[in-house]
């Protein structure tokens, strides 16, 4: 046999070899487990036959000694490439727990940060599928020294290109930092964790007994932690649920968000249903997404960190087929007052749409912060001022309009036209003042109410009188704090013709290394 031959024949034995990894024991082992196989997850994720392997012969690192030995592998526990999501470029990896735990060692890291580097340089996103038993201990300090390149490299694709991080299994101790600088995390109930350290740690320094789920599951970080804006009850879902997020995205910061086709506009009842959707009483809840779902493309809002600080709503949908960036105050949670969580929700939500060129609608309902000790200790002044700072920074499109309430320094914060908001407008139903009709009227008629014969009748009479004659929205148009009162029913159009009129906004900040946002 000739050389040529010899070399085939070897192309075929190693072919071999690296499909037997694969084999119908590894995937049941994972099934078992309500999991997917890495390839599986590969194969949902991307459009079909356009993912490429890149990397998939290279071996394990060999350690020293016979401690720990390392058991050799093609692929090193991890799957790297590149392949077609709705048409277009994405990077991504997938951690294989059936080869040794998915556990991250030299090679491992090494791939990864060969991906990132890659996927910066094509200016195209990167989404990493997380199922791993952590640092290779075996591997020592190399193992951790991988966990930092990775790091250094989600911090320099920051703005650059978006990240998108999916939680399929364990990710503890050091593995969880990736993740939580990457722009989006995405779980999978019941079969996904997130925690710094572990059950077993917590019992052994606390003395308290805790569950995977009820430390560090998808539940606990999509309602409580905040970390995981997406869950979903199956990976299959999961997975779908990336492709759609990467359909309102940009390859990266110097493109804008990819448009579709409008197809049929469901405009029927639509002038109606939004001259009648806030309530006459100015205290009763209504559901903003009902708003939101009105004003944009049929079927196109996309939620994100759902269960999280639901006074705030954050998302992406479409105006004719356009990407936008939408968040709006929820009279339905906590009367949509701002709080700690909702103000990091919001802020962050804010800078990933400024860092991609996604335009900003605001949608205003806000009495003001949430009073009390407990936001006041844990530092609502700091956390609010992140919001603001957000919004101040931003320098894409941006756009408010007012649909109720809108108090004090909430007002100032929630993208005022002081603040630097492009187009403001207001519905008949706003009240702009520095504080609700019932607060001021106690401050400024103290000695009257006091007076009083029937100091409540008195007190409501007052407060008609300050909404009418100070908090509606005519006083603040006339001073031109606002651009326009407008009809409900053409808010829609409204939208249009402003974000229309903003696509060559160009404003730059001054020249600085960063802004120092108060973290």
């Amino acid at each position: 046999m000739d050389i040529n031959g010899r070399n085939f024949k070897k192309f075929l034995e190693r072919q071999e070899v690296f499909e037997s990894q694969y084999d119908s024991e590894s995937k049941k082992k994972q099934h078992s487990k309500g999991k997917l196989t890495a390839r599986e997850r590969i194969a949902i994720l991307f459009d079909e036959d356009t993912f490429e392997e890149v990397d998939a012969y290279v071996t394990s690192a060999k350690s020293d000694g016979n401690f720990g030995k390392i058991s050799g592998s093609y692929g090193d526990g991890v799957i790297i490439g590149h392949g077609q999501v709705h048409g277009r470029l994405v990077f991504a990896y997938a951690q294989d727990f059936n080869i040794m735990g998915g556990s991250l060692g030299t090679i491992h890291a090494a791939k990864i940060m060969k991906l990132q580097d890659m996927a910066l340089k094509m200016g195209a996103p990167i989404i990493g599928l997380i199922d791993s038993g952590g640092a290779r201990i075996q591997e020592g300090v190399a193992s951790l020294a991988g966990y930092a390149g990775i790091f250094y490299r989600n911090v320099q694709a920051s703005g650059v290109i978006p990240q998108v991080s999916v939680i399929l299994g364990p990710a503890a101790g050091g593995a969880v930092y990736s993740p939580s600088i990457t722009d989006f995390v995405f779980m999978t109930n019941k079969t996904s964790y997130m925690f710094v350290t572990g059950p077993n740690v917590v019992k052994e320094v606390l003395n308290e007994d805790v569950s995977f789920d009820d430390l560090g599951g998808a539940e606990v970080h999509a309602k409580k932690s905040g970390v995981a804006q997406m869950i979903f009850e199956d990976e299959e879902n999961t997975l779908m649920g990336v492709r759609r997020l990467i359909s309102f995205l940009p390859s990266n910061n110097l493109e804008n968000c990819p448009e579709t086709e409008l197809g049929e506009d469901d405009t029927a009842d639509v002038e109606e249903k939004l001259r009648d959707i806030v309530p006459d009483d100015a205290n009763k809840p209504y559901d903003v997404k009902d708003v939101i779902n009105l004003l944009v493309d049929k079927r196109s809002f996309y939620e994100i960190s759902e269960r999280f600080a639901q006074n705030i709503v954050v998302g992406f949908g479409r105006l004719d087929g356009k990407v936008i960036g939408i968040i709006a105050n929820q009279p339905k949670v906590l009367a949509g007052t701002l709080d700690i969580d909702s103000s990091n929700k919001g802020a962050r939500f804010i800078r990933f749409c400024d860092s991609f060129n996604i335009p900003l609608l605001t949608l205003e309902d806000v009495p003001g912060f949430l009073p009390g000790i407990d936001q006041e200790h844990s530092g609502i002044i700091r956390h609010g001022a992140k919001l603001l700072y957000a919004y101040a920074d931003a320098t894409v499109p941006r756009i408010t309009v007012i649909l109720r309430k809108s108090y004090g320094g909430a007002y100032c914060v929630m993208n005022s036209k002081n603040l630097g908001g492009d187009f403001n407008f207001a519905w008949p139903t706003a009240e702009i003042a520095v504080m609700g009709p019932e607060g001021a009227v106690a401050i400024l008629y103290r000695k009257e109410l006091a007076a009083s014969d029937d100091p409540a009748t008195l007190k409501k009479e007052l407060a008609v009188k300050y909404r009418d004659e100070i908090a509606n929205p005519y006083v603040a148009d006339e001073k031109g704090f606002i651009d326009e009162v407008i009809d409900p029913a053409i808010t829609r159009k409204k939208l249009k013709s402003a974000f229309l009129a903003l696509e060559n906004k160009y404003i730059t900040n001054p020249t600085r290394k960063h802004g120092n946002i108060p973290l």
